[in-house]
């Protein structure tokens, strides 16, 4: 039986369902290359990301199934470190091209990021903020956006929280905490785009605001600032 139908009857034994998604059969806009290439890499999940590195899959599992096994069963943070494609190869059962290729995505980047001095990207202001974030303006749909910081100010995570019209019943103080927990962050800059380029708050901006403005009190992390962002200028509504 292969790999892929056995792996969803064993863990449907246990109590877990074991999604099996397939590529070709996702609507033309929904599969990862033209996702990216209509709404930007910050539109795919990290499945949907590793399904575009490793391109296709095997005889016996298809290569979005294959992507959600590897980071269900192995975990991002612990394929992000892995090192050893053997290990990858033992553990999942996964050919040693596919393992080779996780592993040399991941290192690739973890040597990009690290020629910067002290490894980590520190952002103090808006004005910092904005430099990492200034491509924001040129997207055009309306993306909301968190950056994670540590407390030296060093960038430690980014997360794309919602695409789309950015509405305060939409974006949840939850979701904008949850990565700050994840990571242990202390402070966090958000920040949105208009793709119409009109740099003017509204009061759904300002009531977003005050929502993660109260929830970060609570919780004891810092919102740093609010940045709107297009045509290449930004303001900051804190």
């Amino acid at each position: 039986m292969p790999y892929r139908l056995q792996k969803n009857i064993n863990q449907i034994g246990h109590g877990r369902a074991y999604e099996i998604k397939r590529i070709r059969d996702m609507a033309e806009g929904e599969k990862p290359r033209e996702k990216m290439i209509k709404n930007g890499v910050g539109a795919l999940s990290l499945a949907e990301l590793l399904a575009v590195v490793l391109g296709v899959g095997t005889k016996r599992e298809e290569v979005f199934s294959m992507s959600s096994r590897l980071l269900r069963e192995y975990g991002e943070k612990a394929i992000a470190a892995q090192k050893d494609p053997i290990a990858i190869v033992k553990e999942l059962k996964m050919p040693e091209a596919k393992a080779c290729q996780i592993v040399a995505c991941f290192e690739l980047g973890r040597r990009l990021f690290q020629k910067k001095p002290g490894g980590l990207i520190t952002i103090r202001n808006a004005t910092q903020a904005f430099a990492y974030l200034k491509d924001m303006g040129a997207l055009k749909k309306e993306q909301f956006r968190g950056l994670y910081l540590n407390n030296h100010y060093q960038l430690i995570h980014d997360e794309i929280i919602s695409i789309g019209t950015i509405d305060a019943s939409l974006v949840q103080a939850r979701e904008v905490f949850r990565p700050a927990l994840e990571y242990g962050a202390s402070a966090i800059i958000i920040a949105h785009n208009h793709p119409s380029g009109v740099l003017k708050s509204s009061r759904e901006d300002a009531e977003i605001t005050n929502n993660l403005l109260a929830a970060g009190n609570i919780l004891d992390i810092e919102i740093l600032d609010h940045l709107i962002i297009g045509n290449n200028k930004y303001i900051s509504i804190i």
